[in-house]
């Protein structure tokens, strides 16, 4: 498949590049669809998704990547599993390198790399992950029935998280560096009213102490005491990362964070590249806005394309 090209690519599989890949489809275009992992992105780790239109009982995550996928693949979605480790978008054709060697190119790119956890960096949280730390109650909760576990983080992946770990564990502590939560009002009443739930404010983790497993973290409050709480394990829910190591930044002026800026049509800077879903720089990273901007790149793909031959 040496230098294949294509008059569109799909970077990642996500909602928002599933639904990018299930529009380009149903149109025939010429498309490819690129993820590295397992189609479905960030929503494989979500326990329930309350909130898609379509659902009226809820939604597993896992469940409604499988659906997109399936409806994408009713209208032949091409795809396929690759590592891209560099883009080229200095001339009008973009090229992709993989790490196997091999090499793409494509008229026009949607980006849909998506984001990841954001770690707390602090002592003890590396040699622990996978022994107590944790980024996911989705994929972890089971393995701590009948203990205590704390959740470090305020908004609405936090709480709900937090929601999930009280099915399973005696006790969740929810540490949050401010004095209220960013969650939404209804995920806060019911985490208010949940008897499994305390909270410490205005408080930071500064050290995860254990051995063979987390034992104890050091706390340090805004009036600088410090403390300790013990645990069997801890949560950090504290927001997102982007996955943008093989994209341009410069060239696509990336925003601090390094998220990508685009037009309300999901269009970047450099003509014929669109970015949608958490990769993109916007304040709502929610299932359906992403889903919403794979179906709006496409389109804009499309007309990019159209202008182009």
């Amino acid at each position: 498949m040496a230098n294949t090209h294509h008059n569109l690519i799909i970077l990642g599989g996500g909602p928002a590049g599933l639904t990018a890949g299930l529009y380009a489809a149903r149109a025939r275009m010429d498309h490819l669809l690129i993820e590295k992992g397992a189609e479905g992105g960030q929503i494989l780790l979500t326990d329930w998704i309350d909130n898609y239109p379509g659902f009226p009982d809820g939604i597993s995550g896992f469940e409604l990547a499988e659906k997109i996928l399936a409806q994408a693949k009713r209208f032949d979605l091409n795809s396929m599993f690759a590592n891209v480790t560099s883009i080229e978008l200095s001339e009008t054709v973009k090229r992709l390198e993989l790490d196997n060697g091999d090499s793409l190119s494509c008229d026009c790119l949607i980006i849909c790399t998506g984001a990841r956890p954001r770690p707390l960096g602090v002592p003890g949280e590396k040699e622990l992950t996978g022994k107590g730390v944790s980024y996911c109650a989705t994929c972890d909760a089971p393995f701590y029935r009948n203990m205590h576990v704390a959740v470090v983080g305020g908004g609405n992946t936090a709480i709900q998280e937090a929601a999930h770990l009280t099915k399973f564990a005696d006790k969740v502590t929810v540490i949050h560096r401010r004095d209220e939560l960013r969650a939404t009002k209804i995920l806060q009443e019911k985490a208010f009213a949940n008897p499994k739930i305390d909270f410490i404010w205005n408080t930071t983790v500064t050290e995860i102490i254990g051995t063979d497993g987390v034992e104890k973290l050091q706390l340090l409050n805004r009036d600088q005491t410090t403390s300790e709480l013990s645990v069997d394990g801890i949560f950090v829910l504290i927001g997102v990362l982007p996955n943008n190591d093989m994209l341009p930044l410069d060239v696509l002026k990336a925003d601090e964070g390094g998220f990508i800026p685009t037009d309300q049509e999901t269009r970047t800077v450099v003509p014929g590249v669109m970015a949608a879903g958490d990769i993109r720089s916007k304040e709502v990273r929610q299932v359906i806005n992403a889903a919403g901007e794979g179906a709006t790149a496409v389109l804009a793909a499309e007309q990019y394309l159209t202008n182009l031959s």
